[in-house]
């Protein structure tokens, strides 16, 4: 975070217009409401459900009872990052979305909700938190999810042969493993464009991730990647130089700062 930068001294038309009118967007949207008072509901929950968990999270893949509440506050991706996430969404404008790790399908919501018309395919291994992503989608009246349940390892190489548009949007989000990372990285990569956003969470969640991360950037096919500390942005753009940036989000600093401009002029 203190080697990050921000909008000054970008170079690239393409990340400068992408980061002042979307990633840092702060406006409303009107689909923001009913999914954080999902959120707050499911906050609020105390049934306790049984948990398994394919990821780094555990070592054994072993059942363990969770509160729902506990999981939305600590396992739920916070605001900021879901609607980050529905505005690149809203922005670019993909036909076909994977999601690697429904958890309670807030996130997906986010992704659903910024436009109708996308197909957004997410994925979860836990059959006890799929029920309640499932409740979540049908409280929010999305009818452009489908969920796909069991073992990433199994489900992913087939759901992705089945597509039969190209895939213009995936979220890493099911494992927090180096090998699994860059094998469902190469997996995606098979049926994107070069017009496809891949985004990968917590990319210095551990050494793993930065391990995974930093291959993923030097990659052949990656042209530029935007590290924003807690995600990821990769981008195949095939006029872009290979380019590596990383900024700043949602920092106080930029916040006030921005603030105090705007008020000056």
């Amino acid at each position: 975070m203190l080697r990050s930068g921000n909008a000054h001294g970008l170079h690239s038309p393409f990340v400068f217009g992408l980061y002042a009118h979307v990633i840092n967007h702060d406006g409303p949207f009107a689909a923001f409401t009913g999914i954080e008072q999902r959120r707050r509901q499911l906050q609020r929950s105390t049934q306790t459900i049984q948990v398994r968990d394919f990821g780094a999270g555990s070592h054994t893949g072993a059942g363990r009872q969770r509160r729902i509440q506990d999981i939305a506050r600590t396992a739920a991706k916070p605001p900021k990052l879901a609607q980050l996430l529905f505005r690149l969404v809203n922005h670019f404008r993909p036909r076909t979305i994977l999601e690697l790790g429904t958890s309670l399908g807030l996130t997906t919501s986010y992704l659903a909700a910024a436009d109708s018309r996308t197909r957004v395919l997410t994925f979860e291994g836990c059959p006890a938190t799929a029920a309640v992503a499932r409740e979540t989608f049908a409280q929010l009246d999305l009818h452009n999810v489908e969920l796909v349940e069991g073992n990433l390892d199994t489900t992913l190489a087939p759901t992705l042969a089945a597509l039969s548009a190209p895939l213009d949007f995936a979220f890493f989000d099911g494992n927090h493993r180096y090998e699994p990372t860059l094998r469902y990285f190469e997996l995606c990569l098979a049926h994107r464009t070069e017009r496809s956003v891949f985004v990968l969470d917590d990319i210095h969640w551990s050494q793993d991730m930065e391990r995974a991360w930093n291959v993923i950037r030097q990659h052949p096919e990656v042209r530029l990647t935007v590290d924003l500390f807690f995600v990821g942005l990769v981008f195949f753009r095939r006029n872009q130089p290979k380019q590596h940036f990383r900024l700043r989000f949602n920092n106080v600093v930029d916040r006030m700062l921005e603030r105090t401009r705007r008020l000056s002029a």
